[in-house]
């Protein structure tokens, strides 16, 4: 196997670090290892503990490297959290030869993101959303065509310097070369949604251990992303707090029994909890654990519903919305979505 074949991607989250190892084949991507350990130097999507991420790291691509029985050099990190920012740019460039050509397209895209950031930000990604040549709008690929005036419209996505810094530092103490840092509901969107989605409009919310993201695509093409500083662990603190357990039971409890609103549940159904300093275990109704949740959930929705609200694009999102991420798996929770967004999830 060429080490040309072999790609690898680290996703570094709040709750756990997670690799991917995968061999480029003609029919795409064939995924022959991974690798997930939990991860304590994360704090909502950033590195807060080098040292505890370093060894995150390195647990999780040894596993990834012994399933798929080859050695990683290179890996593309996601980043995530709420110093994430997400803004919409155009610029107009002269076409030189009166027909487009790639050199056009650079200039017109270095146009549109030629815009003065602070010293603490840097540019992750430029993401054309159309091109226009000669006012013909909804342009995707405008190489080869005749004109003489080049606009680009273009979502930009900044992140502070300093958190790209620390995750390639901890990726470079494991002995790995980051060529590219990756925004994280960009990859999630890639993987989850469908052409068609993306064409007809809809919006991801991608809700993790510390951070939910969202990312919302119209006619295709990226029109807004954004981070919201609360996720799953935020609900398995209210359980612990609420149920008073330690945060591993709490956690625990909450993959195995929880649910996103108390209406789903019956009023029967009970739990076993287990208590802090060796105190006896409590048997409680079922729905006491899912009015803990509960408020949570509305809160993270709310959240999302004032966000895409904010953006103007919630009536050209005709397939509704996409959720993903761990937390997205209790019971209920798509029903309940739809029911707080007053959309199709």
């Amino acid at each position: 196997m060429a080490e040309s074949d072999i790609i690898a991607g680290l996703d570094l989250g709040t709750t756990k670090v997670c690799a991917i190892v995968a061999e480029q084949t003609v029919d795409g991507l064939d995924v022959i290892g991974v690798g997930s350990v939990p991860a304590k130097g994360l704090k909502k999507g950033v590195v807060v503990n080098i040292e505890s991420t370093v060894q995150a790291i390195r647990a999780a691509i040894e596993q990834a490297e012994t399933m798929a029985g080859v050695e990683v050099n290179t890996v593309y990190a996601g980043i995530a959290g709420s110093h994430v920012r997400g803004a919409n740019h155009e610029g107009v460039a002269a076409i030189q030869t009166r027909e487009v050509t790639g050199d056009d397209v650079q200039r017109v895209l270095e146009q549109a993101t030629a815009v003065p950031l602070p010293g603490d930000r840097q540019v992750l990604h430029v993401l054309p959303q159309e091109y226009l040549v000669d006012d013909q709008d909804g342009i995707r690929e405008p190489v080869g065509m005749s004109g003489v005036r080049l606009e680009a419209r273009v979502h930009m996505v900044t992140a502070a310097t300093t958190c790209v810094a620390n995750i390639t530092k901890c990726t470079g103490r494991v002995g790995l070369h980051v060529p590219e840092v990756v925004l994280q509901p960009l990859a999630s969107a890639d993987a989850v949604l469908s052409d068609d989605e993306k064409e007809i409009g809809v919006a991801l919310i991608d809700i993790g251990g510390g951070t939910t993201d969202l990312i919302v695509y119209v006619d295709g093409a990226v029109v807004h992303t954004s981070v919201i500083p609360i996720g799953g662990l935020n609900l398995t603190s209210d359980i612990a707090t609420g149920l008073k357990t330690p945060m591993a039971e709490a956690e625990r409890i909450k993959m195995k029994y929880g649910c996103s609103a108390a209406g789903f549940v019956d009023a029967d159904e009970t739990i076993e909890v287990p208590s802090v300093g060796g105190r006896p275990p409590r048997t409680l109704p079922r729905q006491v654990l899912c009015n803990i949740v509960e408020p949570r959930v509305e809160e993270i929705f709310a959240a999302c519903h004032h966000v895409l609200a904010q953006t103007g694009y919630v009536e050209m999102l005709a397939s509704g919305v996409v959720i993903t991420g761990g937390t997205t798996l209790l019971d209920g929770m798509t029903e309940h979505a739809e029911q707080l967004l007053d959309m199709q999830v």
